[in-house]
């Protein structure tokens, strides 16, 4: 089954995002919920193979990183041993972030701030890495901590990385930057962005997915977007090329 999934650029996703609130009512809650369980289903399927697999999470202040905790709670409730590392000053967390952090921590999660001694020893005992840093709003170069993690986790290729949204450090209104994470899988929300479909960015999106994140048709026909019910077969496509994507089904 194939599926036409057109792209989009940061301005119209920003556009998106506000109507979604405004307009249609749907909380960002909902929608971080969403990103949040699509990426422990991803997750979940791509290390079924790994024995007892242990998964460092990598969360931002912002609605990228509430949706990494999102996706935390449901590892964790499926019996994963998860490390989160969170990244940025305390004060500058969102509201929401906030929330799922301090849901997990009374669930037990082992949770501490990023510390690049600590990290790099953690890292090495890890078996995969969930990027939930910056998402699609990066402009210009991410931070010198970001900068420093980034530059860390691109010398260990025998460590795979899943990226939300987009890897930490990809602009993904299309300006290259070569300083991006590189991931192994990249699941983007809604609708793919511009940037991450760029052929001088393969090598740091790795291999494409994207999820429903609750985003009615009316909100897409309204902005001149033909997309249709793209998700009805399953909740996460996958890219097969130019603007062909397949149904991920969890229980090939």
């Amino acid at each position: 089954m194939s599926i036409q999934v057109p792209h989009i650029n940061r301005e119209q996703m920003v556009e998106v995002d506000r109507l979604m609130i405004e307009d249609y009512h749907i909380s960002l809650k909902q929608m971080m919920e969403h990103a949040g369980e699509n990426l422990a289903r991803l997750a979940s399927m791509q290390f079924r193979y790994i024995n007892k697999p242990r998964i460092l999470m990598l969360c931002g202040n912002g609605n990228n990183g509430g949706g990494g905790l999102v996706c935390a709670r449901f590892l964790m409730n499926w019996g994963s041993e998860i490390q989160i590392f969170t990244v940025g000053r305390e004060a500058s967390r969102k509201e929401l972030p906030s929330t799922h952090l301090s849901t997990l921590q009374r669930m037990g999660a082992q949770v501490q701030s990023y510390q690049e001694t600590m990290f790099l020893k953690k890292l090495n005992s890890n078996s995969i890495v969930i990027d939930s840093m910056i998402g699609y709003g990066l402009k210009g170069e991410p931070n010198r901590e970001i900068q420093s993690i980034i530059d860390g986790l691109n010398m260990r290729e025998d460590i795979p990385v899943i990226a939300l949204d987009a890897p930490s450090g990809l602009d993904v209104s299309g300006l290259e930057s070569n300083r991006c994470l590189h991931a192994k899988s990249t699941l983007t929300l809604a609708l793919p962005k511009s940037g991450l479909l760029l052929q001088e960015n393969k090598s740091a999106v790795g291999q494409l997915f994207v999820a429903d994140i609750g985003v009615p048709a009316q909100l897409y026909d309204g902005m001149g977007i033909r997309v249709g019910h793209i998700f009805a077969a399953s909740p996460i496509l996958q890219h097969q090329g130019e603007i062909s994507y397949k149904p991920v089904f969890f229980n090939d």
